[in-house]
């Protein structure tokens, strides 16, 4: 990555920090909480389906700070938000281990996939994903990767190591680390007619396809696991945990999860519940 791409980076992330610290302040005055969640919650849609549903039934407004898992860990971390709401299980568990969270609920899945040319440059072409990661190191074929700390970025991290290979480390001219949320990665893929790990509800939800499609899907290692957990108020006496906990209780309940999985594009439902109370 460039310096200028570096200072891109930096100048955006505390832009969103200060979004965040300013959302907090404005909930403090209101019926409203944080949710500090992903880009692939909110860029495909998710959110704009199921928060209006929640107000009518609580009255309670929800502020969204949409950025990678990593991030929006980090903004609970902090007790910039009231809950959090991401898709890395492992990230998860230490959080709540560390005592920033309370409790981690399972809420939802969906998958991941890959996408790529629709020619397949690299034959990645099939139902292995390791396979699939391979190929494209072999054939040295244009990868863009999120390189954002989220959720997307820990599973596609995650198959390299499976696949005993490390593009990234290797600085590999081949593999673009853009530190961007999944729409403008899938952007970057489009406009370069590259590779990309995505979630499959930002993909269904994308418009800017150009010549990309999916090219491995299937594997069960692709499951994408989706958790909710409440902000310690121990760690952060601020923290808004009886509206905060009603949204999660919501989620969980049979009119969120219901909600959740009418939430369709296309007619291709987007996102499976399956909360655990």
């Amino acid at each position: 990555m460039t310096p200028a791409m570096n200072r891109l980076k930096f100048l955006h992330f505390l832009l969103v920090i200060f979004v965040a610290t300013a959302l907090r302040a404005a909930s403090a005055q209101t019926a409203s909480i944080v949710v500090a969640s992903t880009t692939s919650t909110e860029q495909s849609g998710l959110f704009n389906h199921i928060l209006p549903q929640f107000k009518k039934t609580t009255g309670i407004d929800v502020k969204i700070v949409a950025l990678g898992t990593g991030q929006a860990l980090d903004v609970g971390r902090r007790g910039d938000a009231d809950v959090v709401f991401v898709h890395d299980q492992a990230a998860e568990e230490k959080f709540v281990a560390d005592g920033f969270g309370v409790r981690r609920i399972p809420v939802m899945y969906n998958d991941f996939v890959l996408i790529g040319p629709a020619d397949d440059p690299a034959k990645a072409s099939g139902r292995d994903i390791t396979t699939a990661f391979k190929s494209m190191y072999n054939a040295k074929s244009a990868f863009v990767s999120r390189g954002d700390k989220s959720g997307t970025h820990a599973a596609e991290l995650r198959f390299w190591k499976q696949a005993n290979l490390d593009p990234a480390s290797e600085k590999a001219s081949w593999y673009r680390d853009t530190g961007s949320g999944m729409g403008s990665a899938l952007n970057t893929a489009a406009a370069m007619s590259a590779y990309i790990l995505a979630d499959r509800a930002t993909w269904l939800s994308f418009k800017n396809r150009q010549n990309l499609k999916i090219i491995v899907e299937g594997d069960a290692k692709l499951f994408n696991q989706y958790g909710v957990m409440l902000v310690s108020p121990q760690k952060h006496s601020h923290v808004k945990a009886a509206a905060g906990q009603k949204f999660i209780d919501w989620l969980v309940s049979a009119e969120g999860q219901s909600t959740i999985a009418s939430y369709k594009i296309g007619g291709e439902q987007l996102f499976f519940p399956n909360a655990v109370k």
